[in-house]
């Protein structure tokens, strides 16, 4: 079942200045209640947009620290790492402080990132949000679908099916480890994994996500036969 919060919006900019909203809310309570505001951000392409906004918000940055759901093995300057995405987009063009910036190190290989980052996270949790997303075979972070479940609050991934192979994943539990949960899903390619995530099939998206998360679409999302629409 999609969480009961689920909102179906114009397009993926309204999606992204929907996120952007929560998001600032949510640090702005955080910052308020316990003077941090922890974040685990979300890779692939679609967060993009949000990142951008962020970029340009006025947000109280000092108090602001950063953590990511999963990352690619890959050298720590490719472009095709969730990090880079995120730094050009947004982080190297705000004043959060470099120390609360925490990248998954998976540069070094998936088993000792997953090690050092197990680390890293240890006394950070609960996160204050965590925002996801999901593949058109209902993945999320680096976790897919019919692979062997795996210990752990940081989990080593060997045999990811699109490429790279070799992946660092935050785990089903650690990213339900927090006070808020912010899914995003843009275009026509995610309607089917939604609507099989709606009608209870045990994606791993639907293991990641709790029932009070909230859940933002755009139309072409929802852009499925088998979709049913939540009244708004």
């Amino acid at each position: 079942m999609l969480p009961a919060d689920t909102r179906v919006l114009a397009d993926p900019e309204a999606v992204a200045i929907e996120a952007c909203r929560l998001i600032s809310a949510a640090a702005a309570a955080a910052i308020t209640q316990r003077r941090i505001f922890r974040l685990v951000l979300a890779g692939g392409t679609t967060p993009g947009r949000i990142y951008q906004r962020l970029a340009t918000s006025a947000q109280q940055w000092a108090a602001w620290e950063i953590f990511w759901g999963d990352e690619r093995c890959l050298p720590a300057d490719d472009p095709a790492r969730n990090s880079r995405m995120a730094q050009t987009r947004w982080l190297d063009h705000v004043a959060i402080p470099a120390a609360q910036i925490h990248p998954i190190p998976a540069e070094l290989g998936a088993a000792e990132a997953a090690a050092q980052y197990a680390e890293t996270i240890r006394n950070k949790q609960p996160f204050d949000l965590v925002l996801l997303g999901i593949g058109e075979d209902g993945h999320t972070a680096s976790l897919f679908p019919g692979r062997k479940s795996q210990a752990g609050a940081v989990i080593a991934v060997h045999d990811a099916p699109k490429p790279p192979a070799e992946r660092v994943s935050l785990n089903f539990e650690t990213l339900r480890a927090c006070r808020q949960q912010i899914v995003i899903a843009t275009g026509s390619e995610k309607a089917a994994a939604l609507a099989a995530w709606q009608h209870g099939q045990n994606l791993p998206i639907a293991q990641a996500v709790r029932h009070d998360a909230c859940l933002l679409l755009d139309t072409s999302a929802t852009r499925s036969a088998d979709f049913v629409s939540p009244i708004v």
